[in-house]
């Protein structure tokens, strides 16, 4: 998967490259260096994906996912510097011109890169909810930032050819674009940093993982549901099981485990639970059904 960004990339770059020098283009040519910018993000997840994927050993019960997370994050601030590149170029180049026009063949390189960097996002961002990965989420839509800064070098290229003295039509155009950058720089960012401090999951989450239980045979309420995620959309949860108190020990265990399983298999991207049983007397069942009848509701 990044590995066929990596070459798409590559070539993009080196075409960008060419086609910019042989017609005087500096847009053109800038855009080829903010293609060699995704090479990076791609390297980054062809290497460190091999190592966030190796299941849970003695060092790391939970896994290796939380490295997806930091690689989510690094991406997200390689958006934000581009994005800063961008603006800072579109502020000191106002007003410059060209001594020559740039050629046709520098905006076909464009056109080119806008088709195959869209469908490059949608493959990219349709394999990451497939899989869940934030990280393909991330790199989806870095190459999605790649069309939208081809878009102002395309700008300049044509409003070069047709109307010479707007010289500042590629500089707005980059001041827009950065504006879309950066707010996709929060987009991916900000969830990711929330995970790394151990934010919990969402209500209808939570919901959903309370309907499970209470669905299972034996189960009569829970409480104290707490979430974190591990890493990209997986999800480690404990939470507090009551269940009759004249049950045995061992049909307690069998409860525990339905609950456990039925969470793995049904809930919202879970990896791991933890299942505290409580006794619970009849006064304590009614009160407890009723509260969560109220809560549904």
């Amino acid at each position: 998967m990044a590995g066929a960004g990596l070459l798409c990339n590559l070539l993009l770059a080196a075409l960008k490259f060419t086609c910019g020098i042989i017609a005087s283009s500096q847009a053109v040519v800038a855009d080829a260096a903010h293609s060699l910018s995704d090479c990076t993000t791609d390297l980054v997840i062809i290497f460190a994906s091999g190592y966030w994927s190796k299941p849970a050993d003695d060092d790391h019960p939970y896994g290796h996912r939380r490295l997806e997370i930091l690689v989510t994050v690094f991406i997200g601030i390689v958006l934000a510097a581009v994005g800063c590149g961008l603006i800072w170029r579109a502020f000191v180049t106002m007003g410059e011109r060209q001594a020559n026009p740039p050629g046709r063949i520098a905006l076909y390189a464009v056109l080119f890169s806008i088709l195959v960097k869209e469908l490059l996002f949608r493959w990219t961002m349709l394999k990451a909810t497939e899989l869940q990965s934030s990280s393909l989420v991330a790199n989806a839509w870095h190459h999605r930032s790649d069309v939208f800064s081809s878009v102002p070098a395309g700008l300049a290229v044509l409003g070069a050819e047709m109307f010479p003295d707007w010289t500042y039509i590629d500089n707005i155009g980059a001041v827009v674009v950065s504006v879309l950058i950066f707010q996709s720089a929060w987009r991916i960012t900000i969830p990711e940093l929330n995970k790394l401090v151990d934010r919990s999951g969402s209500q209808k989450e939570t919901e959903e993982i309370r309907g499970i239980v209470l669905e299972t045979e034996g189960v009569v309420g829970t409480h104290a549901i707490r979430t974190r995620y591990t890493g990209g959309g997986v999800m480690a949860i404990d939470l507090h099981v009551q269940v009759d108190g004249n049950m045995s020990v061992y049909h307690g265990h069998e409860v525990a485990d339905m609950v456990k399983n039925r969470l793995l298999e049904h809930g919202p991207g879970i990896v791991d639970v933890v299942v505290h049983l409580e006794p619970a007397d009849d006064s304590e069942n009614t009160d407890i059904l009723k509260g969560e009848e109220n809560e549904n509701r």
